[in-house]
């Protein structure tokens, strides 16, 4: 086994500590420096305060400590010196290997899934979003329960104390598997009411930003929407799903989600319960996955959300590729590498409106693609009615005669129902 050294970094006194373990996997690449970086963010962003680095090869995974016992002792020389809350690991601990590294480190040991689940937790804000964290959060506990450390301690409402018993631990268990069923009961529940609001919106085309966290959705949001979605140079600054209308130059109604960043690694149980939220994903007209091309690894995040993309079986719709921040390019040549690899990708930049219009004309161009032609024939006394008309269909032409009006449409198959709905208005 190949080793390095420990990286030590500055302290920040305001945040609890924590020491980062980066590891290569068996048949894979040494660690990757954007990964650790990635994973410092996540730290970060969960308000802990990064201490210590150790990186190492691993030839095969250790079925306890996950690490070499060379390894682990140099982790455990290190948490003696600078006594952190807690030693986080990139890769997914078994529950067997959480317990382990606890009993050998004697501090805290999370894992990059729980970090994520533990900055969801922090960030989510509607009843909806709480919920489903809440129920993946407890599902990620369960087997992972200890004597030593109560990983929910921090959490609000956290089941677990430091130095429990085992019975204390069968009563916790008991505890989360009762929350875990009242959870899912609710979010049944939630899943109802969603429903309802997006039958309220079937006629209406509906476009879903998606793509790696901080990639630049929210931006974008604000850009085609005017909305006031939250922006922040930070890995999941965005949580719950924001719904607006697109008014700038569009001669259409058209609907914008932008939606959860997605993340390598990102825990299977969030996923899961995230359904009604990456419904919102599934029940889209138009995906666009919007890439921040000035990062170093962007291929690796475009195939970590294109793989999540396959998970919620999305693979069927429209997807648009959208390169963002092609301003903060160093090097031209990344952006003609980018669209010789994807043809019908476009480049844009929030910041400057770089292509921006284009993107407009795009997403005008995929709504028209859906769009079947129809032909209308109304009398004379129904021409009131076109004003209503125009609202759920395009209009091509009018052609008045002696015996009525004839119009060209272009509409969806939702908006046939809506304009059976207007034809029966009685007229003048």
């Amino acid at each position: 086994m190949k080793n390095k050294a420990a990286n030590y970094t500055n302290t920040r006194p305001s945040n609890p500590k924590a020491i980062l373990v980066g590891v290569s996997m068996p048949g894979t690449p040494s660690p990757s420096e954007i990964s650790l970086e990635e994973l410092k963010g996540l730290a970060t962003t969960a308000n802990y305060d990064p201490v210590a680095t150790f990186t190492q090869r691993l030839a095969e995974i250790n079925p306890k400590t996950f690490l070499g016992s060379g390894k682990v002792e140099e982790v455990k020389q290190a948490v003696r010196h600078h006594n952190p809350e807690a030693v986080i690991f990139d890769e997914e601990l078994s529950p067997r290997q959480n317990r382990e590294l606890e009993n050998i480190l004697k501090c805290r040991v999370m894992d990059r899934p729980w970090v994520i689940l533990e900055i969801f937790s922090n960030h989510a804000q509607t009843r909806e979003a709480k919920t489903q964290v809440e129920l993946a959060r407890l599902k990620y506990e369960l087997p992972r329960l200890t004597r030593m450390w109560g990983h929910l301690s921090r959490q609000r409402g956290g089941i677990g104390m430091k130095d429990v018993g085992e019975t204390q631990i069968q009563l916790d268990r008991r505890m989360i598997r009762n929350q875990i069923h009242k959870l899912e009961k609710k979010l049944v529940q939630i899943e109802k009411e969603k429903k309802t609001q997006r039958k309220n919106r079937s006629g209406v085309y509906k476009v879903a930003l998606v793509g790696y966290t901080n990639a630049g959705k929210s931006t974008l949001m604000n850009c085609l929407t005017g909305a006031d979605t939250l922006v922040e140079d930070k890995l999941f600054a965005t949580l719950d799903s924001t719904v607006r209308k697109i008014k700038k130059n569009f001669p259409y109604p058209v609907l914008l989600s932008d939606t959860v960043g997605l993340i390598d690694k990102l825990p299977h149980d969030l996923v899961a319960s995230f359904k009604s939220t990456l419904d919102e994903v599934r029940n889209a007209d138009l995906l666009i996955h919007v890439v921040d091309l000035s990062h170093p690894e962007y291929a690796k995040q475009m195939n970590t959300a294109d793989h999540l993309l396959r998970e919620m079986g999305v693979e069927d719709l429209d997807i648009l590729t959208v390169f963002n921040k092609v301003d903060a390019l160093s090097d031209i040549e990344i952006l003609d590498q980018a669209i010789h690899a994807f043809p019908s990708s476009i480049s844009i930049s929030c910041h400057s409106g770089q292509g921006m219009e284009f993107l407009r004309e795009k997403i005008i161009y995929h709504y028209e693609k859906k769009l079947s032609p129809f032909r209308l024939e109304l009398e004379h006394s129904q021409a009131i009615l076109i004003q209503e008309i125009r609202k759920v269909a395009l209009v091509l032409k009018e052609d008045y005669n002696s015996k009525g009006i004839v119009l060209s449409l272009r509409l969806s198959p939702e908006a046939k129902a809506k304009l059976e709905s207007i034809l029966k208005q009685p007229t003048l």
